[in-house]
């Protein structure tokens, strides 16, 4: 029987910032031995679907709560009109995650239920270290306050950075996946508004057609996944990987 996700103990993780659907805070969550990440509640870092889609009051609130970074994981084909004027005092950057080009290994996912899963996520680091390094390199980087980092639906190009971010920061492999299936819910509104809302419910059959779920193929992901030896193999610094967990825990480095 496939392992059940266990109910989300921080509900206030999750923000209300309107024209997105799919936003929470990675902060307030158990970690082990590093401490600050539970403590840390000024909004170091964020998930979300697209934020193209914020209203002027959902830019007031993701400023409100600190966001002064965003980082675009999109694909530069999937770029759209801002439906609002994106706040003076937050900076964009675009750093596509995924290497479109690379045709040899995305094609054959086109067809496979396990895209849009965390069953991809291990041939996808595999395969594109560069592309992780690069994007925790931007993070680390960043200006001072916090970082929305986001895709199309904030499920899974932004799932494989909050799982480097929270693995970093020492969360528990359960809060990982528990992190992971919170997006389930949102699904079926996030690609209504997409034009998708199919994809949702497809999804969910195909999890049940093989007997598991987002939780529990997440929590092979995440008890497999060493983000500091992940990044160190890919050549980042360790003073970066240093800084990259301090702005995660608010914790000094070292």
């Amino acid at each position: 029987m496939a392992a059940a996700a266990p109910p989300d103990p921080h509900a206030r993780r999750h923000l209300t910032w309107d024209g997105c659907l799919n936003v929470r805070d990675l902060g307030c969550l158990n970690v082990r031995d590093l401490g600050g990440l539970g403590r840390h509640t000024d909004g170091a870092f964020v998930r979300a679907d697209s934020v193209e889609k914020l209203t002027a009051a959902g830019w007031a609130a993701a400023h409100a709560h600190g966001v002064r970074t965003v980082l675009d994981l999109r694909n530069d084909d999937e770029q759209g009109a801002d439906a609002a004027l994106r706040p003076e005092g937050i900076t964009t950057v675009r750093l596509p995650l995924e290497d479109v080009a690379d045709t040899a290994f995305w094609e054959p996912w086109f067809t496979d239920w396990r895209w849009g899963t965390p069953l991809h996520y291990r041939p996808f680091l595999g395969h594109f270290p560069e592309r992780v390094a690069a994007t925790a390199e931007a993070l680390a980087a960043a200006a001072p306050g916090g970082v929305a980092f986001h895709c199309a639906a904030g499920r899974d190009r932004t799932g494989l950075v909050s799982l480097l971010l929270l693995s970093l920061a020492g969360a528990t492999p359960e809060e990982i996946a528990a992190d992971y299936a919170l997006s389930e819910e949102r699904m079926t509104p996030v690609f209504t508004t997409m034009g998708r809302a199919e994809e949702a419910a497809q999804l969910a059959a195909a999890y049940r057609s093989h007997a598991t779920s987002p939780y529990a193929e997440m929590l092979k992901v995440a008890r497999w996944f060493d983000g500091a030896a992940y990044l160190a193999a890919a050549g980042v610094p360790g003073t970066t990987v240093a800084a990259l967990r301090a702005r995660a825990t608010g914790q000094p480095p070292g």
